[in-house]
């Protein structure tokens, strides 16, 4: 049975990670489909570009990354230093840029809310997104759940297009 990939990351240890996630049900990533002669190379640029807008919301470096034909490899670097320097703004401002804000949240901003109580669970919201934002697998979950809705679209599918990604510690 594998570990789940929270108990594998140390950032004690080292904050260098090596992440791999494979296609499912012999679907391209990107390159030539000899069978049906039909080309995935443009797939290529959907994945580095989503990866480092998704690099510039995160504080998450890309060291260094692969895409192959059914797979993608990457290696990362997670800047704990940069999360806990991001003000409460700067986090909520990068986490919205990819989810929808809580109205909580919204009114915390425009500094309309009405008790401590109210001010204490915005900044919980907040801080859980800050946890979010140095986060291999939502950062992991951001990539491939993009790719895999743009994908499937193409194919004119539904369900699974990655097997669930894996990671190895690098030091």
């Amino acid at each position: 049975m594998t570990q789940s990939r929270q108990s594998q990351v140390s950032l004690s240890d080292t904050p260098y990670y090596h992440c791999i996630s494979r296609c499912v049900r012999r679907a391209y990533l990107c390159g030539e489909d000899k069978y049906t002669e039909k080309s995935f190379e443009h797939r290529r640029q959907w994945v580095v570009e989503r990866m480092h807008y998704l690099a510039s919301l995160f504080n998450i470096n890309i060291c260094a990354y692969a895409i192959m034909s059914n797979h993608y490899h990457l290696v990362l670097h997670i800047d704990e230093q940069q999360n806990e320097s991001l003000t409460d703004e700067e986090v909520c401002e990068r986490w919205c840029q990819l989810y929808s804000k809580p109205v909580l949240v919204e009114r915390w901003q425009s500094e309309q809310t009405t008790s401590e109580a109210e001010n204490k669970a915005a900044l919980t919201i907040i801080n859980g997104w800050r946890g979010r934002l140095a986060d291999i697998s939502w950062f992991m979950r951001c990539l491939n759940e993009f790719i895999a809705r743009k994908a499937n679209k193409e194919d004119n599918c539904s369900g699974r297009f990655y097997s669930l990604p894996s990671m190895a510690l690098t030091l």
